[in-house]
Parts: C-alpha cells; structure tokens; sequence
C-alpha cells in the first residue's frame, strides 16, 4: 500500500497519526471515524487485523497486517528478534518505533504520532499548530508524562531513533513481558504528582523518562501540556468537530479519550451514522 500525503491548501504542516487495532472493531469505532473526517489536513493509518467492509474518508488508510505479519515486520525494521506474545496488546510498548516500523508509509510527512481507536477528536488543529511543531521535536496532549494515546514525534532520524537511546529498549522489545515502555512504565501517579525524573524509579527506562531527561540535556525540546478529556465529567458536547467542556465555564479541547467512559457506557448496537452535534453525559452518548 502506499500513502499519497495529501496536499494541504493552507500549506500546513504534514501529519499522520498511526492507530493499531487488533480484535473485533469496538462500538466506538464510528464515533473516531466520524472525529477524523472534521480533521481533513491530517491523516490516519489503521494498523488492524481486521477487513475494511465500508468505504472510508479521504485521510484514513487501511494497513491490514496479522499478528505474524507485524511481528515479521518490526523484527525487520527494529533488526531484533521482538515478540507479541502472549497477547497483540504488546505491540503498545512498541508506539514509539512506529517512526521507524511505519517509515515506507510515512516518509513524506513532517511529524507523525501515535494514537489509540478509543478517542474523538475535536479540531486538532486548533492546538497542534505550525507554530508549536516548529518549536517542538515531541508533543504530548498531558501536562505530566508521554500520552499513549496521542504523541507527536517529528519525522526525521534522529528523533525515530529516540528510543533507543533508552537503556533498556532491547529488553522491552525483545520480552513478552508488557512494560508500558511508551508511557511511564506505570508510574503515572509520581509523573502526575510532578515528581523529577531523576526521583521516580522504575523496571526500565520508560519513554517518558527518557524524554524528559533529553529535554533537560537540550538534546531535544519536548511539550508536555493538557488539552484532553480522559475523566468522566458529564456536560461535553461535540459540534461539528468542536468539543466543548462546560460546568461553570465553557472551554473547547482537542479530544476526549474514551478509558473510562467506555466501562461504563457499553452499548450493544454501533450507530449506523454518528450525526453531526452529539452531547456526552455521565453515562451515555445522545444524539
């Protein structure tokens, strides 16, 4: 498959942000489909087992790989013997190689990123600018530590290779042990608690460990900033691509990432069509 970067009429700058899924697509698929098409500048990579069946959006394309068929490649690409065992869910702790395992997908865009299916987006746009991927080699959507579910990372050597200037990668990629190597290695609370890095120990040296510590050597510049929704607050409401948080003020945000809503909200029927103003409750979606 080849990717054809589209042209961007406002000359932004490219991006493509990289999403695997393995297993039965979940209810909320529709409702990431529908959030990428109000994001038309950016483009999606699917990374599935899965067969496409329905017609998609100009920005969004379709890499179906098997299990065997990923382990295949990011063993190529990685030059190690990685494993996926027990479980694909492994395949997390290799996010942030995705600039290298991806790369003849991704070769003509500025700055790439990794994501998760269980998201809506708002306008990415609006706080992902040209201005901020000038500035910043690695941008992250939390305040505290590196977001699994949407980083950027710029698309050049020196910062797809990033991850192996950690310590431990090879250990990571190469045990079936799942490390949760590009977040914080589960030690979100201390990063959350703005603990330094230097303070907070862990098995291995996670992504975010590693970051921060670069950033603080000026060997890259990082950004780590808020401008999502993980919680279940009640009072959201998706306009046309524009995510809105009101209680006692009204705030717009670039996404809204599903984690916890989803164990409570579990509906049996996927919507057909997701419509174009939809409101998030404490416990439902209604249209």
């Amino acid at each position: 498959m080849e990717i054809k970067r589209k042209i961007d009429k406002n000359k932004h700058k490219s991006l493509i942000i990289i999403v695997f899924f393995f297993g039965n697509l979940p209810w909320y698929y529709p409702y990431f489909l529908h959030s990428c098409i109000y994001n038309p500048t950016i483009d999606f990579l699917i990374v599935t087992d899965n067969n496409l069946t329905d017609k998609l959006p100009e920005n969004i394309y379709w890499l179906k790989k098997s299990k065997e068929e990923i382990k295949k490649l990011t063993s190529h690409k990685l030059k190690c013997n990685i494993t996926l065992d027990p479980q694909p869910y492994k395949f997390c702790d290799f996010r942030p190689a995705f600039g290298t395992i991806f790369q003849d997908y991704i070769k003509d865009y500025d700055f790439w990123g990794h994501g998760d299916l269980d998201v809506i987006f708002g306008k990415i746009r609006h706080f992902i600018t040209d201005k901020l991927m000038d500035q910043y080699d690695i941008i992250s959507m939390r305040h505290s530590y590196i977001s699994s579910w949407f980083t950027l990372y710029r698309n050049c050597m020196r910062i797809n290779k990033l991850f192996s200037m950690s310590r431990d990668y090879e250990k990571v990629f190469t045990t079936p042990k799942y490390y949760n190597f590009d977040e914080t290695n589960f030690t979100f609370m201390e990063f959350f608690d703005g603990l330094p890095y230097q303070q907070i120990n862990s098995e291995i040296e996670s992504m975010t460990h590693l970051v921060k510590r670069l950033h603080n050597e000026n060997y890259i510049r990082a950004y780590f900033d808020l401008h999502a929704i993980e919680r279940v607050t009640g009072n959201i409401k998706w306009d046309k691509g524009h995510f809105i948080y009101k209680n006692e003020y009204e705030y717009e945000f670039m996404l809204y990432h599903l984690k916890h809503f989803k164990r409570i909200y579990n509906p049996a029927i996927k919507p057909k069509k997701v419509p174009d103003f939809f409101r998030i409750s404490q416990s439902r979606i209604y249209f």
